[in-house]
């Protein structure tokens, strides 16, 4: 006698829940989860959940004992549902199963939350501590399978246009780029260290130098940052793409016309101008106050399925923070209009950029620029920015030589699609969006980490931890 708990694999192939509305009168085998149950006395109503859908299953004393998020095994015929029972609300609405026979694979315990809903009025920290219950509900489920659709709509897109898909390397050379490094210590070269990338940013542009012309990478980028709302802290996924030959026009319009293409076509959304306004960054800071801004009006922020997107353009080449006297406003390697490069000397705030930004429903989802390719005048800038000839030698070294052997003049841009989804969704935080985020104070989900390392470890890395007790 076979197991309860057993698959019966043997003799009957698996039929996904969606297929079931076009195999009526047929019996077949359903493998999935208990989504609901519903118990009537001598009759058992359960709705049987896999990655493809929802049906319901009717059943008897059989289905008695099956618990809510248990992984069941059901053979049954699919029947049509009497028409004043069809529940239109799911595509497989019209049909029901008529169980035959069920078995337990994996017994369910009492939940700690329930999935029901959107979750959000559960605390965050538990809701990650158990992600992988977290994300059976609807709307995480929606929110991972459509990423995974942008993302394969993007591939698409740009690889019919010419562009090819490269890696760049994950552990790299720390270099200043706004944020702080995660370091990673070599063990090969005890007291050296590699840094997690901010970004790809110097190794596309000696991609523009390989004559690859047309670049794009779906990455993951590392900063030491402090979480908010619209950035997770740690790490998150950008559309990378770099091209040769080209103005920021050609910048803009590719990219504008792939986020229409996802916008309209994978997100099933509007977009509220076409083309995208554009604003330089003088009008946006008078007009809006922030070069983050929202076009859309009170009675159109109701509309959920309406994106308004615009270009901030013209930005000052540096900025003051609260670190440093004079820093870049966007990265060091952005190219000043060629017009105020004699204001680099005397008046290095008047600068202007080639730099752009990309701006949905009050967020940025992306920025870029054209590129410095002249390696004096990219010299120059380091030096503005404080550093000496000897720290540009060490951490720059490697870019101004290769413009040595010819470079063609580029740029690029850098989207966000964390932040883009979260905006397009309307959710509340970015972490909505990432299968296993980690939460505001640093914790991975599920697992317990940053954890201690054993001292053999550390001896191999030649790293002495000093940590004082409070």
């Amino acid at each position: 006698m076979r197991h309860r708990f057993e698959i019966s694999y043997v003799g009957m192939e698996r039929t996904l829940v969606r297929e079931t509305p076009s195999r009526v009168g047929e019996k077949v085998k359903l493998l999935g989860w208990v989504d609901a149950r519903r118990d009537h006395g001598k009759l058992v109503f359960i709705d049987l959940r896999d990655r493809s859908g929802k049906v319901q299953v009717v059943g008897g004393e059989e289905l008695s004992d099956f618990k809510n998020e248990s992984v069941v095994e059901i053979i049954g015929e699919v029947k049509k549902r009497p028409e004043k029972l069809v529940n239109p609300n799911i595509e497989t609405g019209e049909v029901e199963m008529a169980c035959e026979s069920a078995k337990i694979i994996s017994k369910a315990k009492d939940l700690p939350f329930s999935i029901d809903g959107d979750g959000l009025e559960i605390e965050e920290a538990t809701r990650l501590r158990y992600r992988y219950l977290d994300l059976r509900r609807d709307r995480m489920q929606r929110n991972i399978k459509v990423r995974s659709k942008v993302t394969e709509k993007i591939r698409s897109f740009l690889k019919a246009r010419d562009f090819v898909e490269i890696e760049t390397p994950i552990i790299s050379k720390a270099t200043p780029e706004g944020a702080r490094d995660f370091l990673v210590p070599s063990r090969l070269q005890k007291g050296k260290f590699y840094a997690l990338p901010q970004s790809p940013q110097q190794y596309k542009q000696l991609l523009m130098v390989a004559g690859f012309e047309r670049y794009f990478q779906i990455v993951r980028c590392f900063r030491d940052e402090d979480p908010r709302a619209d950035r997770a802290y740690g790490e998150f996924t950008q559309l990378d793409m770099e091209m040769s030959f080209i103005t920021q026009k050609d910048i803009l319009r590719v990219t504008e016309e792939l986020f229409i293409e996802i916008t309209e076509n994978v997100l099933g959304k509007k977009v509220l101008q076409k083309p995208f306004p554009r604003f330089t960054y003088e009008e946006v800071m008078k007009k809006f106050g922030a070069d983050k801004f929202d076009l859309r009006d009170e009675e159109q922020k109701k509309d959920p399925d309406l994106l308004a997107l615009a270009w901030v353009v013209d930005f000052p080449l540096f900025e003051q923070t609260p670190d440093r006297k004079l820093g870049p406003m966007h990265h060091p390697f952005t190219a000043p209009k060629d017009e105020d490069i004699p204001l680099l000397d005397t008046e290095p705030f008047k600068v202007r950029s080639w730099q752009h930004d990309l701006i949905c429903n009050g967020f940025e989802v992306g920025g870029g620029s054209v590129r410095i390719t002249n390696p004096e005048l990219q010299a120059k800038i380091f030096e503005i920015l404080g550093h000496t000839k000897e720290e540009i030698q060490e951490k720059f070294g490697h870019l101004l030589e290769a413009f040595q052997y010819g470079v063609p003049p580029h740029g690029g841009i850098a989207s966000g699609l964390d932040r883009f989804l979260m905006a397009a969704f309307g959710e509340p935080s970015v972490r909505e969006l990432i299968a296993f985020p980690t939460s505001a104070s640093g914790q991975t989900s599920v697992m317990d980490a940053p954890s201690q390392v054993d001292e053999h470890q550390l001896k191999e890395l030649g790293i002495k931890v000093d940590v004082k007790k409070k």
